[in-house]
């Protein structure tokens, strides 16, 4: 697809007396990471599922996708609203402007430069974890894919490895990469048979109760071409 402060202390008594409030603050900073080291998988997605349990949400992306055999990739960005359960929009603003839209059961593709829209089912191109539409429903994962955690090289992260239940060509693993801060999914890699690459960044979150379903619909304006992606 085009497609981490010194801090100084100048007073001698302040510097005195604020030693042991940092050794303090230092030690609580330890433990709490070493907590969130500690956290199981299992625990690790009690969080994420909480943190995904609202309505909806919003968020930038950046991706690039790789097609290793050919070492090539293509580069893009935009905005991506969710809403529970099923439904997506992808608002591509680079390298052209296109908006992938599913309600869950049908999908559209429009790209206003070339005044075509393409029509589809949802399921044969989001089904079985593709298309990051785990997002709409994050309970998938569990359901889905069997899933292990990774070290990561990131103090940041958890990375957690998704196998999927199914195999096929299209999809063969999924890294997801989760803010320890924060648990949401920050990072998503996904590696199909031929180990091409799709790498999905998200960021500028913004968790929304209030996302209409008619942003999850589409009517191509007037004149449109309309392509059946199943012919």
């Amino acid at each position: 697809m085009k497609f981490c402060g010194i801090i100084f202390f100048l007073l001698t008594l302040v510097f005195l007396n604020t030693q042991t409030g940092l050794c303090d603050n230092l030690s609580l900073a330890l433990n709490s990471t070493a907590m969130e080291s500690s956290l199981t998988l299992d625990e690790i997605l009690d969080r994420v599922e909480k943190r995904y349990a609202g309505a909806g949400f919003s968020a930038r992306f950046d991706q690039v996708s790789t097609i290793k055999a050919m070492e090539i990739s293509d580069t893009a960005f935009g905005k991506i609203f969710i809403k529970r359960p099923g439904m997506m929009r992808w608002e591509y603003e680079k390298p052209e402007k296109q908006i992938i839209i599913t309600d869950g059961k049908k999908l559209w593709i429009y790209r206003p430069e070339d005044n075509q829209v393409m029509v589809g089912n949802a399921p044969s191109y989001f089904g079985e974890g593709k298309g990051a539409n785990f997002l709409s429903d994050i309970k998938r994962i569990r359901r889905n894919f069997n899933i292990t955690l990774e070290k990561s090289n990131r103090n940041d992260y958890y990375l957690l490895k998704l196998l999927p239940g199914k195999k096929s060509f299209d999809l063969s693993v999924i890294y997801l990469s989760i803010s320890k801060k924060t648990f949401n999914v920050v990072q998503i890699v996904t590696l199909n048979a031929y180990e091409d690459e799709n790498k999905i960044k998200l960021s500028n979150f913004q968790f929304k109760e209030n996302l209409s379903d008619l942003m999850f619909s589409f009517q191509p304006p007037e004149g449109t071409d309309i392509l059946n992606l199943e012919d």
